[in-house]
């Protein structure tokens, strides 16, 4: 039997499009080929030249269909790579929405002509992932055919992400988001500060890199809280299942979210999940239950229930092993990336 293809459009180097793809190979047995956006958005010069480089990528997509010969295409994010895959003029087309709606960020002046070609993506493509609940609520709302959406998150590898026995006298906590203005480390080191002027004892671990890093070293420093807090900078992926285990508080404040897949590898590690009080993690955390709910930007609250988190320890120990049980019956990532392989294969079984 001949292997099958699929061309991926996205960024390659992610760790959410990678998860995707191994999971891919592995449990559909498919060869992947890949076509991304060569210029790096970063720089306002940049912007414009991405946006040239987008305008000319069909033909560029076009020309990689007819020398790869793929089966099929994937897309991530509907508002970008997903729309190019549904003018492609190839079939099956499975996109995902990477956000809460992709309609990001939500002043901008592009949004009315993102919401245009969002709806297009949704119409053109055979299968719309929705790595979880959140992200149905947008696409109701504008009328998508939700026989078409499979919610499932992509799942993390529960043999990496395991378990572990913290009985720490201190709050050990740990920060996994991108340093980027919009995962709010600036409140997280005002709330540590709080904690250090009560005189409660804590180690804060930030790993990542971003475009913060030297703003937040500076503000630690500016706290006196610098001899408490490592920065790691951006460390290889099987390094952080050690970092996770070694915490007992997980905390992460984006003031929008999708599906986290640092939340579940967290839960997975016996992390104690203290999350921004958002549509998205409300999907997984119940306030006081199995985590914590914080109001963005509120940083006497994050501090209140951050001691309220460790003072409280049956109820801690409690949530930590409902959350990994919860974690290996949702978000396998063995038994999830299976459901979604058979489903390719299913869409390209029915073309036949």
């Amino acid at each position: 039997m001949k292997k099958r293809k699929i061309l991926f459009l996205g960024e390659s180097y992610r760790a959410d499009a990678i998860t995707w793809m191994k999971g891919l190979k592995e449990f559909g047995d498919f060869e992947i080929c890949t076509w991304e956006l060569q210029t790096p958005n970063t720089s306002k010069g940049n912007r414009f030249k991405r946006i040239l480089e987008y305008c000319f990528s069909p033909i560029s997509i076009r020309k990689t269909i007819r020398r790869e010969k793929p089966d099929m295409i994937i897309a991530e994010r509907t508002t970008s790579y997903g729309f190019l895959a549904a003018i492609s003029g190839m079939h099956p087309i499975a996109i995902a929405q990477q956000g809460r709606t992709d309609l990001w960020p939500e002043g901008s002046v592009l949004l009315p002509f993102k919401k245009i070609i969002q709806k297009h993506a949704f119409k053109k493509s055979d299968l719309i992932h929705a790595w979880g609940p959140v992200m149905t609520i947008s696409m109701k709302a504008i009328g998508v055919d939700m026989s078409k959406v499979l919610v499932i998150p992509k799942g993390i590898d529960l043999t990496l992400f395991t378990p572990s026995i913290n009985n720490s006298n201190k709050i050990e906590a740990i920060v996994t988001r991108s340093l980027q203005p919009e995962y709010r480390h600036d409140s997280i080191l005002l709330a540590f500060s709080i904690l250090n002027q009560r005189g409660i004892d804590f180690s804060l671990t930030i790993v990542g890199d971003g475009t913060r890093l030297f703003y937040l070293k500076d503000l630690a420093k500016k706290l006196q809280i610098e001899n408490k807090v490592i920065f790691t900078g951006r460390i290889p992926n099987t390094e952080l299942p050690k970092l996770l285990q070694q915490s007992n508080i997980y905390i992460s404040m984006p003031i929008t979210e999708g599906v986290s897949a640092s939340l579940f590898e967290a839960m997975a590690c016996s992390c104690y999940p203290v999350v921004s009080d958002i549509a998205g993690n409300q999907s997984w955390i119940r306030h006081r239950e199995n985590g914590q709910l914080i109001t963005i930007d509120d940083v006497e609250m994050l501090a209140e229930e951050l001691i309220w988190s460790f003072e409280n320890t049956e109820s801690r120990n409690n949530a930590i092993l409902e959350n990994r049980k919860f974690v290996e019956e949702n978000a396998n990532y063995d038994l999830n990336m299976k459901i979604v392989a058979n489903k390719y294969h299913e869409l390209l079984d029915s073309r036949k």
